[in-house]
């Protein structure tokens, strides 16, 4: 567990050195989010998907999509992800699939108390 906990720590680091958007899906995400450092991040808001999709692409060459990994999420995460792609935006999907593979997170919002920070 406790080396889980250190390369998640490492892999949150690349994360944020890279600079990428990072897209969640609401505003408890985004908090969780904020409370590890990042700043680059853009909440799926009100607006019709096509439309977040060509605003993110027109200011962005690269992203993250850190959609839950509920039924929602992983349906929210294939429209944007195919979106994203077809407007040449790069999906950086390492991060997501570490959580996937490596904790047992369902939501984003959790992460910052999976990793205790308050």
């Amino acid at each position: 567990m406790k080396k889980n906990i250190e390369k998640l720590n490492e892999e949150i680091s690349k994360l944020k050195q890279s600079g990428n958007l990072i897209i969640v899906e609401g505003k408890k995400d985004s908090i969780a989010l904020k409370k590890l450092g990042f700043k680059n991040i853009a909440e799926l808001s009100k607006k019709p998907l096509f439309q977040i999709i060509e605003d993110i692409s027109s200011k962005n060459k690269e992203c993250v999509i850190l959609t839950d990994f509920d039924k929602k999420g992983k349906q929210l995460y294939k429209k944007l992800n195919s979106g994203l792609s077809t407007l040449g935006v790069k999906v950086d999907n390492r991060f997501r699939k570490f959580l996937q593979n490596n904790t047992r997170l369902s939501h984003i919002e959790g992460l910052d108390s999976y990793l205790n920070i308050k």
